[in-house]
Order: C-alpha cells, then structure tokens, then sequence
C-alpha cells in the first residue's frame, strides 16, 4: 500500500535530514579509513551529536519557513533566512552556521552588498551541488502544479546557484519529487525522462542541458559504485543520489549506499533522502534515526504547515 499524503510529506522532509545527519560522520573522511556508516552516531567535522545536522538541512528549513510565513515564494525573503542562519544560526542543529558552500558564501555576500537576488551563472562552483540538497520545500509547496514546480525550483536554485546544470538538476528532481509526492510509483519516477507533465522534456524551450539529460535517460542505472564521484559537482551528486535509489528498495538501504560512497556524500544523502522520503513515507525511516533527529518536532511542523499552504493554494485556485 502507498503512504498516504501527510506520511510522504513528512517523510520528504525528515529523509532530507536524516540523510544529512547520518552522513556527517563522514563528511571530510572517506570510507577506507573508516568503518561504513551504519548508524546514526554524530561525531565528523564538526564533532556533532547523534542526529544534529548541517547546511544542507539548514538551508531547507530557511526555504520552508520562508514559503509557509510569507504564504508564498519570496526569493527576498529567502535569501534574508539565509543571511540569518549565516550570522544568527537561525534553522541550525547547533545554533551556530555549520559547512556553508563557497558558492552560498559568495552569492550571500553579493546579495549583502548589492540587494541582487540573483548570483553569476559563471562564477566559480555555481555547478555545486547547493541548491540541489535544500530543494524539497518546492515541490511540497507546488504538488498540485509540476510546470510551476519546475520553475520555482530554477528560481530558487538561481538565488545562489545559477549555473544551468544546477538549475536543470533542480527543474529535474523537482519533478520527480511531484511525481512521488503524489503517489506515483518507483519504476515509474525511474523512467526515462520522467514527468508529471506529458513530454514535458522533449519540447525545445524546456530541454535539459547534456549532462543531465543523460541522468534522465538513465545513463546511472548500468554504472557501479566505482563509477560514481562525490566530487560535490551537483551532476555528480545527483546521480549518486538516483543510483542509490534504482538500486535499493527501502528507505534504510538506499540512504546508507548513498552516503557510504565516501567523502563528500551528505549531500547526495539529502538529496536522496528528500526523494525516497516522500516515495516511501515518513513511517519507512527507521524509527531509530527519526527519534533522534535534533529539532524533529520543527521538522514535522514545517512539513504539515507546506502540506496546508499547498491546499490553500489548490482551494484559491478552485475558486478563481
């Protein structure tokens, strides 16, 4: 039986910070000279707790907040939350701004200093995997309508990250996120090309750039894990991510051969636990992971808030 409307919301945005979570133990350390994680033990870079998380978590909850506060997206208003967990550690595990990118510091500080929403599509590392990871509020925000969701999700990687393969990779997983949030099934989200929207991808004004357009065909399914880079390029994270869900059938497998595919791979964890989280429910996370998790009861909140602000949105509409 597929899990009900709430039990996917929730599991999207509780499977983004569990794999965030669970993947700091490796963060900056690689697989060979560590045992693989297994658990939810704290501990890397930063010498975390059981169950805290980082930027890539963080980050979501900013984009959250600012979609259920302002009843809308409001890139300003995003943008502002960012700044805030920056300076204040407002939306951190720690209270404190853990593991922010090169390129949010950089587009952070233009928009500081400039007021432009938007950052350089050629600056250097825009092609990171930083939007990607804080993607999921988008898609719960925008279930009811894929080609907005679609284009919300290149407006709010464009904040901080404007390079056109991660605004593709967001457009992408965007959709599939849609996709699981309404039910769809597994094989089907896997399909080539895949969209709630008929041929969305085959029409010239919304083809994808090269690279990913490849992962939408599938190119990740033959490949294994040697095969894969962590190498924080958000293709590359991506593909991890989707791999790790082709190749397993449950929440727990899939997130533990995501992250285990060394250094570097919290955000492949993020970005596929938002996606296997809303395909598999909130109730398919081990329970040991979730009770754990730190500010769970934010977490949960936020989802059940974007879950009614997407009602409301479908009652105006209905009403128009």
């Amino acid at each position: 039986m597929r899990p009900g409307t709430e039990n996917r919301y929730l599991g999207s945005l509780m499977g983004l910070a569990v794999g965030d979570a669970l993947a700091v133990a490796i963060d900056s350390k690689t697989p060979p000279d560590n045992s693989p994680v297994g658990n939810m033990r704290g501990g890397g870079l930063w010498n975390l707790k059981p169950g805290q998380w980082t930027d890539k978590t963080s980050m979501a909850l900013c984009l959250a907040a600012s979609i259920v506060e302002r009843h809308g997206f409001d890139t300003k208003d995003q943008m502002n939350r960012y700044l805030r967990w920056r300076d204040e550690g407002y939306m951190s595990s720690t209270g404190q701004c853990l593991e922010m990118g090169e390129t949010v510091a950089k587009s952070l500080h233009l928009y500081e200093t400039t007021g432009n929403l938007y950052t350089d599509p050629l600056t250097e590392c825009a092609a990171d995997d930083g939007s990607l990871m804080r993607l999921a509020p988008v898609p719960m925000y925008m279930v009811h309508d894929a080609r907005r969701a679609k284009e919300l999700a290149a407006a709010m990687s464009k904040t901080t990250h404007e390079a056109i393969e991660a605004v593709d990779c967001c457009r992408y997983m965007a959709g599939m996120m849609v996709g699981a949030l309404r039910g769809e099934a597994k094989d089907l989200l896997l399909s080539d090309l895949y969209s709630p929207v008929y041929n969305y991808w085959l029409l010239q004004h919304f083809a994808l750039t090269s690279r990913v357009d490849s992962l939408a065909r599938g190119v990740y399914k033959s490949k294994k894990a040697e095969d894969l880079s962590a190498s924080g390029c958000v293709v590359d994270t991506m593909e991890a991510a989707l791999w790790a869900f082709h190749q397993t059938d449950s929440f727990r497998e899939g997130v533990l051969l995501a992250i285990n595919l060394g250094d570097g791979t919290g955000a492949a964890g993020a970005v596929y636990g938002q996606l296997a989280g809303a395909c598999y429910g909130a109730t398919e996370i081990p329970s040991e992971w979730t009770e754990v998790i730190a500010d769970r009861e934010l977490i949960e909140d936020l989802a059940r808030k974007l879950m009614y602000e997407t009602a409301q949105s479908i009652r105006h509409f209905a009403d128009l």
